[in-house]
């Protein structure tokens, strides 16, 4: 069984970070920022102002 969401992208700062996460299920691709101990989850959006679809393979 693979999980739903899969981190395809990360980048850490002091005391901070970036992270994508793609929905298998949707394709739909998601920005995680985090700074010491907060943090957001917002979908990624194209220029139109649509989600940004990402086909993940699985691992297996």
């Amino acid at each position: 069984m693979s999980k739903r969401f899969v981190k395809t992208y990360s980048q850490g700062l002091v005391g901070s970070g970036l992270d994508i996460y793609v929905d298998r299920e949707t394709g739909v691709s998601y920005l995680y920022a985090w700074s010491g101990g907060g943090g957001g989850l917002t979908p990624l959006l194209d220029r139109d102002g649509k989600p940004v679809i990402t086909t993940v393979l699985d691992e297996d």
